[in-house]
C-alpha cells in the first residue's frame, strides 16, 4: 500500500478471494481486480470503492458482455480463461489442503458461454411501463440484460415474458422475481413475489401462458396452467420436475458430472444415490445397475419415480423419501450395495458420511457444490479407511466464483 498526494492510496493486489474479489494488505476488497494489479479506490471500510486500475495484470482481458459493469451476474469476466480455471483449482485445492488431503486434481472443465438453462430475473413496473433483468451489481437496481452472454438464448428471448407477467401481477412497490427453464417442450416459468392470486388474475395468466406458449406457469406455488409436461431428460428417461426444483446449471456441467459419477461406480450392480433429486444420476445408472434414490422431497420423487416407469430398459429403481440430515441411511441398510453416491446440498453430509463409514461400502462418487463441506466430509472419510482417489472440478458457472466438482472415494 502506498499513498500520495490529495488522499489517494495505491493498493497491491496479492490475490483473489474465494467471491472473486481481489485482496491488498490489511484485508482490503477489490472487485473486478486481479492479483499483481495496482489500483486506487476510496476505501469504505474494509471495501474498495471506485477502483482504478494503475497497473493491468496480464491477465487481464476485455469483458465479453457489455454488461458486464453494472450487472451482477458474473463476477470474473475481466479475468482471462486460463486464470478463472487456475482460481476454481485453486480453490479446491485450498479446501482439501486445510484438512491435511492431497490427491490428483484433474483439469477443470467449463462449460460454454450461452448455456446456463436457467435464470431468475427481476421484473418490476415502472412509470413508463416495464422492464425486467438481473440486479446490479451489490444494489437492488434492475439492470436490463439483452445481450447476456452466459444464458442460453432461449431464456433472453424470456424477457418480454417477464415484463408482461409484471404488468398483469405486479406492483410498483414490489419486484417479481421470475425463473425461467428451459425444457424439452419450451419454458417452464415460475413466479413470486406477486399480487395474490385471484380468479380474474387467474384466467388472465392461463391465457398468457397459452398465447406465449410456453409449456408451465407457477404463481407462486400454485400451477396456473400446463400446456405441456416441462420434461428434462435423465438418461433415457423424461422427467417433469415440480417447480422449483433442484436442476444442474447447464446440460454440459451435468453430463461432466454424471461422467465422473459413472467412472467412479463403475461395474457396480446396485448403488445407493443419495440426495437424489429427480434423479439425475439415478435414472442414467439404472441403465446397468438396481439403484435406491433416496431424497428428502416427495415430489422430486414422484417425478422420478413416473419417469422411471414410463422409460424402457432401465433396470429396478426404487426411491424413499426421507431426510439425510436427520435421518441418515445406517450402515445395516447399505448391507447388497456396492456403492454410493452422494450429492447434497451446500452444508454438505456430515452425518450420513459418518454412517457410511461405519457400513461396508468400499466406493463413493460424491459430487459438491461446496469445495469446504467436500473437504470436511472427505476428511472424516479418509480417516475411516478410505482413499481419495481423484477430483474433477466442473465449472458450470462461468465467470463466477463458484465451482462444483465430482470425486472418486474407495477402501479395499
Amino acid at each position: 500500500m502506498r499513498r500520495y498526494g490529495r488522499g489517494m492510496t495505491e493498493y497491491k493486489i496479492t490475490r483473489l478471494g474465494i467471491y472473486g474479489d481481489g485482496i491488498a494488505e490489511g484485508p482490503v476488497f477489490a472487485p473486478m481486480t486481479l492479483a499483481g494489479e495496482v489500483v486506487t479506490g476510496t476505501l469504505e471500510g474494509s471495501n474498495l470503492r471506485d477502483v482504478k486500475i494503475v497497473t493491468p495484470s496480464d491477465d487481464r482481458v476485455a469483458p465479453p458482455c457489455k454488461h458486464f459493469k453494472a450487472c451482477g451476474g458474473c463476477q470474473l469476466q475481466h479475468a482471462s480463461d486460463d486464470l478463472v480455471a487456475a482460481f476454481k483449482t485453486d480453490v479446491v485445492a485450498q479446501a482439501l489442503a486445510a484438512q491435511g488431503l492431497q490427491t490428483e486434481i484433474r483439469p477443470i472443465v467449463t462449460s460454454p458461454a450461452q448455456t446456463r438453462r436457467r435464470a431468475t430475473f427481476a421484473a418490476r413496473r415502472t412509470k413508463k411501463g416495464t422492464m425486467s433483468g438481473f440486479y446490479g451489481r451489490a444494489s437492488d437496481t434492475v439492470v436490463e440484460i439483452p445481450d447476456c452472454k452466459l444464458v442460453e438464448p432461449e431464456l433472453l428471448e424470456a424477457r418480454d415474458i417477464c415484463e408482461a407477467l409484471a404488468e398483469l401481477g405486479g406492483s410498483r412497490k414490489a419486484t417479481l422475481a421470475v425463473t425461467v427453464t428451459t425444457s424439452r417442450v419450451g419454458l417452464d416459468v415460475q413466479v413470486s413475489g406477486g399480487k395474490p392470486i385471484d380468479g380474474p388474475l387467474r384466467i388472465t395468466l392461463a391465457g398468457l401462458c397459452d398465447s406465449r406458449g410456453f409449456a408451465r406457469l407457477t404463481w407462486e406455488d400454485e400451477v396456473i396452467a400446463q400446456r405441456s409436461p416441462p420434461v428434462q431428460r435423465f438418461g433415457v428417461a423424461d422427467v417433469c420436475p415440480p417447480p422449483g426444483a433442484f436442476m444442474q446449471a447447464t446440460a454440459h456441467g451435468e453430463a461432466q458430472l454424471l461422467a465422473a459419477v459413472q467412472e467412479a461406480v463403475q461395474g457396480a450392480k446396485r448403488v445407493i444415490d443419495l440426495f437424489a433429486g429427480c434423479g439425475t444420476f439415478t435414472l442414467p445408472l439404472a441403465k446397468d445397475a438396481e439403484v435406491w434414490a433416496v431424497e428428502g422431497d416427495s415430489q422430486m420423487m414422484a417425478a422420478m419415480d413416473k419417469g422411471w416407469r414410463m422409460a424402457q430398459g432401465l433396470k429396478t429403481v426404487k426411491h424413499t423419501t426421507r431426510d439425510l440430515y436427520r435421518r441418515p441411511i445406517l450402515p445395516d441398510e447399505f448391507l447388497k450395495y456396492d456403492a454410493v453416491v452422494m450429492d447434497p446440498p451446500r452444508a454438505g453430509a456430515e452425518a450420513q458420511t459418518a454412517e457410511v463409514i461405519r457400513s461396508g461400502i468400499k466406493r463413493i462418487a460424491y459430487v459438491s457444490c461446496n469445495p469446504v463441506t467436500f473437504a470436511r466430509d472427505v476428511a472424516q472419510l479418509v480417516k475411516g479407511g478410505f482413499t481419495l482417489d481423484w477430483v474433477q472440478p466442473v465449472d458450470q458457472f462461468r465467470w463466477s466464483s463458484h465451482v462444483e466438482l465430482a470425486a472418486q472415494l474407495s477402501r479395499v
